[in-house]
C-alpha cells in the first residue's frame, strides 16, 4: 500500500438530476411576469413550442396576494408555471428601497410557488439570481457556494428574497415531491431590458448614458465605481432557450446555473457600449460610488452536462439590443432632445 493517498476531484453531474424529456406538447405553461424583460423573452421563446401559454397582466392579478393567485390558479390549472417574476434594479435601487425588494420578491414566492403545487401543477420553474451567492465566493461560482459566507451588502435585501424562493422549491420537492426547480441565471441585459442610468443595472444604464452623450455632445461618460468590478453577461434570449432546454431535461433539487462561463471588467464592458453607441468622449469613473461584488463569473458545468451553451456573442448581444434601445426607447427621448 502507498504511504500517501493523492485524492483527485471528480466533476460529475448531482446523482437523480438528469430527467427523462420532459415533453411540452400540449401542456399549459404559465409564464409569471410575462412583461418583464425574462417573460417577454420567454413568451417569444416559448411561442415555437407546442404548448399553451397562460398569460395575466399585474393590473389583473397581484402576483404578491396569496388569495387572488390561489384562485386564479385553481381556475387556469397550469401544467407547468415559470416564475419569472420579480422587483429588480440596479444598486441604487437596492440600496434606497430594501423594504421593496425584500418584501415584493419574498410575496411573490410564497404566493405562487404554494398556489402552483396546490392547483396540481405537474412542474414549477423559479427563477433565482447569481446575486445569491457569497459575495467572496471562489470563482468561477458553484451552485454549492450558496449561503457559504456573507452577501453582497448592496443587493442582500432582494438576494435574500431569492434564496427563500430556492429554499421553498426545494422544501416543496422534500416534502411534497413537487418537481420545483431553480435556475440561477448571471447578469443579463437585451430586448425590454430597464434602461435607465441611476436605477436600471450596469449594461443598459451604461447603454442609456452613452447615447444620451453621444446625442448631447458630452465630453465625458460617467461610469460607477472604478472599472476594475468584473461581470459576466447573458442575452435573455440565450437565457430563456436554455430555460426551456433546463424545464424539459432536469428534475432535481439542487439549482442550476445558467450563464456564459466568461466575464469582463467593467471598464472593457465601458469602452465596447461606447464603441458600439458611436461615443468618442471620455470615460470617467467614480471611486466614491460602490463597485459590488469584485467578481461574479458562475460555472456552468451542470448546465453544460445538460446538452446547452449560449449562442450570442457579447459584441453581437449588445448590437442587437442597441438596435432595439434606438428603435424602441432612444427615439422618444430624442424627440424632446434634439441635437444642437
Amino acid at each position: 500500500m502507498p504511504d500517501t493517498l493523492t485524492v483527485v476531484e471528480r466533476r460529475s453531474f448531482p446523482r437523480g438530476g438528469t430527467a427523462d424529456r420532459f415533453d411540452l406538447a400540449g401542456r399549459s405553461v404559465f409564464v409569471a411576469g410575462h412583461a418583464g424583460m425574462v417573460g417577454r423573452a420567454l413568451v417569444r421563446r416559448l411561442s415555437a413550442e407546442p404548448c399553451r401559454l397562460l398569460t395575466v397582466d399585474r393590473g389583473t392579478l397581484d402576483l404578491r396576494r396569496p388569495d387572488a393567485v390561489r384562485a386564479w390558479m385553481d381556475a387556469h390549472r397550469p401544467d407547468v408555471v415559470i416564475v419569472a417574476a420579480a422587483r429588480v434594479g440596479g444598486i441604487l435601487a437596492n440600496a434606497t428601497e430594501p423594504v421593496d425588494f425584500l418584501a415584493d420578491n419574498l410575496a411573490i414566492a410564497n404566493a405562487v410557488i404554494p398556489a402552483a403545487h396546490a392547483a396540481g401543477t405537474r412542474k414549477l420553474l423559479y427563477l433565482g439570481s447569481s446575486c445569491i451567492y457569497p459575495r467572496d465566493a471562489p470563482q468561477p461560482i458553484s451552485e454549492a457556494a450558496l449561503l457559504t459566507g456573507p452577501l453582497e451588502p448592496t443587493n442582500q435585501w432582494y438576494a435574500l428574497a431569492k434564496i427563500a424562493g430556492v429554499k421553498l422549491c426545494e422544501a416543496y420537492r422534500r416534502q411534497f415531491g413537487f418537481d420545483a426547480i431553480t435556475a440561477m441565471p448571471t447578469n443579463l441585459y437585451g430586448p425590454g431590458d430597464r434602461f435607465d442610468p441611476e436605477r436600471g443595472h450596469v449594461l443598459p444604464a451604461l447603454m442609456a448614458k452613452a447615447h444620451r452623450a453621444k446625442r448631447d455632445g458630452t465630453g465625458c461618460l460617467e461610469v460607477w465605481g472604478t472599472g476594475t468590478p468584473r461581470r459576466e453577461f447573458l442575452h435573455v434570449d440565450d437565457l430563456a432557450d436554455g430555460l426551456v432546454h433546463l424545464l424539459t431535461r432536469y428534475s432535481g433539487p439542487e439549482p442550476v446555473n445558467i450563464g456564459t462561463g466568461t466575464d469582463i471588467a467593467i471598464a472593457e464592458l465601458a469602452e465596447l457600449i461606447c464603441e458600439t453607441v458611436g461615443f468618442r468622449g471620455r470615460i470617467g469613473y467614480r471611486s466614491d460610488r460602490p463597485d459590488g461584488t469584485p467578481r461574479k463569473r458562475l460555472d456552468t458545468f451542470r448546465m453544460r452536462s445538460l446538452g446547452w451553451q449560449p449562442r450570442i456573442d457579447l459584441a453581437d448581444g449588445i448590437a442587437q439590443t442597441y438596435a432595439w434601445y434606438r428603435d424602441h426607447v432612444a427615439m422618444d427621448e430624442d424627440s424632446l432632445h434634439p441635437t444642437g
